[in-house]
């Protein structure tokens, strides 16, 4: 289904143009296993979040069909749309939460907002008993609204939302942000999905990388794996029934879970 496999692991840390050690990406081939891709020359060692995004904009015009995993929710619980009356539409959801958690704005965190000096992220919290369906099906994943504990995805998802929008606003040509445009992918397109790298990184040797390299390492090498195998295209169908299906494009879904 693609040619290239990019694999992203994320973090929330400090502003968006912050050089940080935890933000890594790995890129395959039909060819080729994966590599890590640094950032251009400059000043930076480690990516920014804002170079990822305006990276990964650059590799997908490129035309050919690449499929990304990013290691962030890319949505949250139906109850709290319910809670706060938003729509049931991903892309009004992506600006009203960029509207009260601007955390792509500069030299702005996550904890400038949680701490109401900047924004109004007062006004949109959720608890953190509120879960997705998609996180109900695995064993470990944690509530996107439950911060400062080990392993907690929070702040890398509030801090990595906005990108997902400024992705969308580019209007790539052939760009499917998978299941929100539907879990049918034509072909030829890219995709751009939400992985959790804890359930592959045991299947890879995990060799000289660290724990980070390692997950954006597993996230590309099981999408190419499952492709060259044909396994992949049922993980982008899950077993689920029509009022399942029907929520699950709301709140969405980590490719892999079966």
């Amino acid at each position: 289904m693609f040619n290239r496999y990019i694999g992203i692991d994320y973090s929330g840390a400090e502003t968006p143009t912050s050089s940080l050690k935890g933000l890594r990406v790995y890129l395959a081939d039909d060819d080729s296993p994966p590599r890590e891709v640094f950032p251009p020359p400059g000043l930076k060692r480690y990516w920014t979040r804002k170079g990822i995004a305006e990276w990964l904009s650059a590799e997908l015009v490129k035309g050919d069909p690449v499929l990304v995993g990013i290691d962030h929710c890319f949505s949250f619980p139906v109850k709290y749309f319910q809670e706060y009356n938003i729509p049931l539409d991903w892309g009004l959801f992506l600006d009203d939460f960029h509207h009260h958690w601007p955390t792509d704005g500069e030299n702005m965190c996550v904890e400038f907002i949680r701490d109401g000096r900047y924004g109004i992220g007062s006004a949109r919290q959720g608890k953190s008993t509120w879960f997705r369906l998609t996180d109900r099906w695995t064993a470990s994943a944690k509530s996107m609204f439950l911060f400062d504990v080990q392993g907690s995805v929070a702040k890398s998802t509030f801090a990595g939302l906005p990108w997902l929008r400024f992705l969308r606003q580019q209007k790539i040509p052939r760009l499917h942000f998978w299941p929100f445009d539907g879990w049918d992918i034509p072909a030829g397109h890219s995709v751009i999905a939400e992985v959790y790298p804890s359930l592959w990184t045991r299947r890879f040797p995990i060799e000289k990388r660290d724990n980070d390299q390692h997950a954006a390492y597993a996230v590309a090498a099981w999408m190419r794996r499952a492709d060259a195998n044909g396994s992949l295209q049922k993980y982008f169908k899950p077993p689920l029934d029509k009022d399942e299906l029907s929520l699950v494009v709301i709140e969405g879904w980590i490719l892999g879970i079966d």
